[in-house]
C-alpha cells in the first residue's frame, strides 16, 4: 500500500522532469512521416507500432463533449533499439519502463513538427543520443 502511494505521489515530479523537444518540418505532414519512417529504417530500427493519436481524438472528441480541434493530423511512432536498449538497461535495468521509444509527428494550423520525449536519468543519455538523430534526420532539408 506504501509502495503504490509513493508511486502515485512520485509520478506527477517524474512526468515533468521530462522534456519534449521538437524541430519545425518545412512540408506537409504526409511527407514529414516519410521522412520519420526512413529516419528510423537508416538507423537499422523497424517501427514497431504507429499510434493514430489524431485520429483518435477527431474521432472521439464529440462522444465526450470536447470542442477543442488540437491537431490536422498527429502520428506517434514507436519503436526500440537492442544495442541501445541493452546498454541502458544494463546501466539500470529499470530503465525498460522507457521502452520502446517514441516520436511523434504533428501538424497544426499550418505547421509540421517531429519530436520526442527526452529523458533525464543519466542512464537513459544514449536513448536522448538516438531520438536526437533520428529527429534531426528526419528534419534535415
Amino acid at each position: 500500500m506504501f509502495k503504490m502511494l509513493a508511486l502515485l505521489i512520485g509520478l506527477p515530479a517524474a512526468a515533468m522532469a521530462q522534456e519534449v523537444i521538437t524541430q519545425p518540418y518545412d512540408g506537409s505532414f504526409d511527407e514529414a512521416t516519410f521522412a520519420l519512417e526512413n529516419a528510423i529504417i537508416g538507423e537499422g530500427l523497424v517501427v514497431d507500432h504507429v499510434s493514430r493519436v489524431g485520429e483518435m481524438l477527431a474521432r472521439t472528441g464529440a462522444d465526450i463533449g470536447a470542442e477543442t480541434h488540437l491537431y490536422d493530423a498527429a502520428d506517434v511512432y514507436l519503436f526500440c533499439s537492442a544495442t541501445t536498449s541493452r546498454e541502458v538497461m544494463e546501466a539500470d535495468p529499470d530503465n525498460i519502463a522507457f521502452c520502446p521509444y517514441a516520436i511523434f509527428v504533428e501538424s497544426r494550423n499550418g505547421e509540421t513538427r517531429v519530436g520526442y520525449r527526452s529523458f533525464e536519468r543519466e542512464s537513459m543519455a544514449p536513448v536522448n543520443e538516438l531520438l536526437a538523430r533520428i529527429t534531426a534526420a528526419a528534419t534535415e532539408f
